[in-house]
Order: structure tokens, then sequence, then C-alpha cells
């Protein structure tokens, strides 16, 4: 039988709290507040991801164009365009370079750029790659940087370019195009401007790739020079890397790099800085000391045709200056 509740006078014995008890006291006070902080709470923002984009302007030789624009992209962003390497695409090298997560840190954006020709290797050969507005591949990966500007207030003074094997080759194509779009530049297992020419409308050149053409600073400089007769104004930094055991393009070319944009840049081929940020890694800077050097080269020893390995990207964002502030 229940009865009707009867109030006493005694307070009735506490029990002392047990460790459990208490935890129990604590989780019914806390949870509800968690509970209502959670329901307050904004859901957290969804990570940027890699966005193709079509139209984006004239595009002779009908490259695709993806971007990665950070969820903190900067105001004034800058643009880093990240060129791939044959048989890849811009998806692959924004998989499987650190460009897009060091955009995340810094808030530029990235740009690449896919080739769609057989064997998605860029046109670095032809003659219409190797002058200013000639067409081809230079043409459409500008368009994607004018893109990058208008829809995104993207600072004209701060565009980038960097690339591994086809796409280090294009990193020197643009330099030498386009010295009024680019501030600096960074290719991994390139050749120099011009080296990968040809006039019978084949891709690829063998003796460049072999490492055998050689040519004076002097005369390396003018090729570069002539992609943009008549252009007076400031030339593009450029950072150089390539392995030292490198069996596509052969290392040679790495000198032959280095004599051409100290000459385009007008400063010694004598070093003026050595140094070893790691074991393998031997740094010279031509020009200057700093980590904005005219030129600076790394040669990687024992190294073959793999180039960015783990860190190396992060050299190429100090280098051109997108890590600082």
């Amino acid at each position: 039988m229940h009865g009707t509740p009867v109030e006493t006078t005694h307070t009735p014995r506490r029990r002392p709290r047990t460790p459990r008890s208490m935890a129990a006291a604590l989780l019914g006070g806390v949870l509800p507040l968690l509970a209502t902080l959670l329901l307050l709470a904004p859901p957290p923002a969804a990570a940027a991801s890699l966005t193709e984009v079509t139209g984006f302007g004239n595009n002779p030789s009908n490259l695709r164009m993806h971007e990665y624009v950070p969820n903190n992209v900067a105001a004034r962003p800058a643009v880093l365009v990240a060129v791939h390497y044959c048989t890849g695409s811009g998806p692959a090298f924004y998989s499987g370079t650190e460009f897009a997560s060091l955009a995340d840190r810094y808030g530029f954006i990235v740009i690449y750029p896919s080739a769609t020709r057989s064997g998605a290797c860029f046109d670095v050969s032809s003659p219409q790659a190797l002058r200013h507005d000639g067409g081809s591949d230079p043409v459409g990966i500008v368009s994607m940087v004018r893109y990058a500007q208008q829809r995104h207030n993207a600072d004209p003074d701060r565009v980038y370019v960097t690339g591994a094997s086809s796409g280090a080759m294009m990193t020197n194509v643009l330099l030498g195009d386009y010295p009024d779009v680019f501030k600096a530049g960074a290719a991994f297992a390139g050749v120099p401007f011009g080296c990968f020419a040809t006039t019978d409308g084949s891709g690829w050149n063998t003796a460049c790739a072999n490492g055998t053409i050689t040519k004076t600073p002097q005369a390396w400089g003018d090729l570069a020079r002539g992609a943009y007769p008549g252009y007076q104004g400031a030339r593009p930094r450029m950072q150089l890397w390539h392995g030292t055991a490198d069996g596509t393009l052969r290392y040679p070319n790495f000198g032959e790099e280095i004599k051409q944009w100290t000459n385009v840049l007008g400063v010694s081929q004598t070093p003026v800085f050595t140094d070893h940020p790691q074991p393998s890694w031997t740094r010279t800077r031509y020009g200057a000391t700093g980590n904005q050097a005219p030129v600076e080269a790394i040669s990687v020893q024992g190294t073959g045709h793999s180039l960015p390995t783990a860190g190396m990207a992060a050299r190429a964002i100090t280098f051109f200056g997108l890590d600082a502030g």
C-alpha cells in the first residue's frame, strides 16, 4: 500500500561521498552544461577542397584547371601555380605534395593545371610555347592566374610557380615567357628555358634530357630573354633542385640552369653562400645570402627523378616569402 508521505523534523545522516558518487555528481552538473554549449556552438567549418574551374579564359591547348582556396585565405592572397609531372594531373599533384597544407597555414591560393594531351606532359618544346603570348600551355596557365586575380582579388605582385619534372621545365618556361606575371619560381628536376626546344613537332628532346646540351651563361640568358623581346622590367628569382642520380633529366641540366638564371638576373656564377640544410643537400645562393636570394640551388646527393620529397615544398615557400608575416 502506498501511503501519503509524512514530513519529519529530523535531519537524515549524510553518507560520506565515495569517489564514484562524486564523479557522478560532477558529471551530473557538467553534462547538461556541455550539451547546452554544443547546441549553441556553430558547426565546424568544412575543410577546403580542390575545385575544378572551367571557362577561365584563353586556353588554346585545352588544359584543365583546379584551384585550392584555403578557408583562411588572405584578403589579398598570393597565388602559387603548382605544375605536375608527365603522366600526372593537377589533382594528383595536389594529393602528392605539401603545397595545399602550406596554403592552409599561410593563406595563399594554389592553382593546379592539368595537361590533357597523350602522356600528360606540358608543352615546353614548341616555338609557340617558348615565346610570350605565343600560344599553347603557357597561355592557358596565365589565364588561370588572371582568373584567380579577378575572382579572388589575388595580389598581382605575389604570383609564383613551382613544378616537378615536366612541371619544372614549365616553371623555367613561364619565367622566361612571362617575367611580368611571375615573381619567382621553384623547379624540381627540370632543364633550362629553351633546352627542350624542338622543331619537328616532337615533345621530347633526347640531347637535353641526357644533359648533353651545354651553352655559355650568356647564350642561355639570351634564350630566356628572347622569349619576350623588348621587356625591360624586373626578372623573377629562381630556386633550382636536382638529384645527383636523376636518370630521366640528367644532373648536368642543374648546372646549365644555374648558368642561365644567374645570367638572367645579372649575378655572379660564384656562390656567395653554401650550406647543408640536410646531410644530403648542398645549397648554394647567388647574388645574396638570404632566403630570397636571386638564385638558390639545392643539389640532393644520391636522389633520382623523384622530387619534391618531404620538407622541400616548405623550402620553396620560404624562398617565395609566402611564410613571412
